[in-house]
């Protein structure tokens, strides 16, 4: 009986001790999840602040570049650190030992040449119209002889000359018959306005090459004591761009099919929305630069979207040479077209790159620096196009083939998303195209030549801010092609176009290619005025 009591308190105590584990172990099991969690929530604050900290890096590379767009400097240069370059010499000098004999002095002989006297202004153009003014002394003079005579020359200017051009066309009649002879008015731009060639071409570059809005032209003409309406400016530019297509379609068909090197770039243009009254879009004008003839395309066909460089390029044959939007990789399979990436476009984004990562971006900045000062030596020796190909197939395309490794290790390294992962993964994608330039003696390491070109519509919609139409974009493309081939030929664009105005009207559609800025060697060398206005 003793036993089986104790049997029963030892079970009894043995039940309780196994609830009492069980309560324990059902503890430590809430416990361990309630571990799990908060290490889970550990886990993803920790992601969140890791995400919060690639978003301010990335927010800050953006405010930097644009606090570096609006108010520090536009070029882009970068210095590599010479480790030969002399210190300023701040740190602690050594105390000299009195008893230590003094070095004996290095002696050198320096030689230079310098101009003994500055060589003074520039003189004055020699066509430029000269009115003498003679200066007698106040002394009496009849008893000297004139041995000489001193000469300053001033340039003076007046104001803009308004004039009226008035064709007097005498009638005639023979005696006994019934006809009237009378003479032919010259063929002219706009035969039923009152504006001459001459004020057409001054107000187009007034708008398109010194960003003048029309407006301000209005008032400059008040000014004179000519009151012309706005509306009326604007419809004579608008004759005026589509007298000039078919010359401006003549350049289109000289750049985009007959050359076979092209580069290529875009930039937008505010325009107004006829559907929507008082606002506008962003439309896209769309460069194409010919180096070997000088001659640069404006392209507006409202919008940005793939397929117009696809349709302006589709006779291309050749070297196409352009940024890296996409909309020009359709040319990486075309036929016949060698498609080449702008360095310069690379070096930007690790230049902007600098804030975010210094050490990778400044490496990849000095070695692209090698490039350009390749590039420099080749100008300045003036090499034809094979011995280009040479020396950068021995000089660059080692730089390449290292730097193009570089991006290849760096790259696992960085974060996608960070200034400096999209700049390597910008570079690593097109380094093929980017490198190839070296295998073209004719193709320089950057389209940099066409960023030249947009400036003008960078300025331009600074001063008029849109244009006023589809139409008014098309004009523009017009004019600044045509201005800025002629500037690049050489030629005074305003008497250029002053010329082409007055002889277009009556020049054969079939040789409209004679009148194109590179073939052009009849220009006006000046407006004619009439006898009366010229004689004083």
């Amino acid at each position: 009986m003793e036993m089986a009591q104790i049997l029963a308190k030892i079970e009894a105590e043995n039940a309780l001790l196994r609830a009492e584990i069980a309560t324990h172990q059902q503890a430590l099991q809430e416990r361990s999840q309630a571990l799990s969690q908060s290490k889970e929530i550990l886990s993803r604050k920790d992601q969140t602040i890791a995400a919060f900290e690639e978003q301010l890096m990335r927010m800050q590379a953006r405010i930097d570049w644009l606090e570096r767009q609006r108010f520090g400097q536009i070029r882009e240069r970068f210095r590599v650190e010479d480790p030969n370059q002399l210190t300023l010499g701040f740190e602690l000098v050594p105390q000299k030992d009195e008893n230590e004999p003094a070095p004996e002095p290095k002696q050198e002989t320096i030689t230079y040449t310098r101009s003994k006297k500055h060589p003074g202004r520039k003189p004055l153009p020699e066509d430029l119209p000269r009115k003498e003014i003679v200066i007698e002394p106040a002394n009496k003079t009849e008893d000297m002889v004139r041995i000489g005579e001193e000469v300053t020359e001033k340039l003076a200017q007046v104001p803009a000359q308004l004039f009226v051009l008035r064709y007097v066309r005498p009638k005639y009649v023979r005696k006994g018959h019934d006809g009237v002879t009378i003479g032919s008015l010259p063929e002219m731009a706009l035969p039923k306005s009152i504006a001459d060639a001459s004020l057409l071409a001054s107000i187009i570059t007034g708008k398109y090459l010194d960003h003048l809005p029309l407006y301000r032209q209005r008032g400059i003409y008040t000014r004179h004591g000519i009151d012309l309406s706005e509306s009326t400016i604007g419809h004579w530019v608008d004759q005026s761009a589509a007298l000039l297509e078919p010359l401006y379609d003549a350049l289109a068909h000289s750049i985009t099919t007959v050359s076979g090197y092209v580069q290529a770039d875009e930039s937008h243009i505010q325009v107004l929305d006829p559907e929507k009254k008082g606002q506008s879009h962003r439309g896209f004008m769309w460069l194409y630069f010919d180096p070997k003839d000088k001659m640069v395309l404006f392209d507006y066909p409202h919008g940005r979207q793939h397929y117009h460089p696809h349709q302006r390029l589709k006779h291309f044959q050749g070297i196409l040479q352009s940024d890296g939007y996409e909309a020009y990789s359709y040319f990486d399979t075309v036929p016949g077209v060698v498609h080449l990436h702008c360095m310069a476009h690379a070096r930007r984004k690790f230049f902007d790159a600098q804030t975010n990562d210094p050490p990778r971006a400044r490496h990849f900045l000095s070695e692209i620096q090698k490039l350009y000062q390749i590039e420099a030596n080749l100008r300045e020796q003036e090499v034809d196009d094979l011995t280009c190909e040479d020396l950068r197939q021995q000089k660059a395309l080692p730089i390449l083939q290292q730097l193009g490794q570089w991006l290849q290790a760096e790259y696992p390294r960085v974060l996608p998303k960070s200034a400096i992962g999209k700049a390597i993964a910008y570079s690593l994608q097109r380094w093929k195209s980017l490198s190839a330039y070296v295998h073209y003696g004719m193709a320089p390491i950057d389209n940099n030549l066409i960023e030249n070109q947009v400036r003008p519509l960078a300025l331009g919609r600074k001063n008029y801010l849109f244009a006023g139409s589809a139409r008014g974009a098309k004009n523009a493309a017009i004019f600044y092609s045509l201005l800025a081939s002629a500037k690049l030929n050489g030629l005074n664009p305003f008497l250029y176009l002053y010329t082409i105005l007055r002889r277009l009207p009556a020049h054969p559609i079939n040789r409209i290619h004679e009148l194109l800025p590179y073939n052009f060697k009849d220009e006006t060398t000046s407006v004619e005025l009439p006898q009366s206005l010229t004689q004083e």
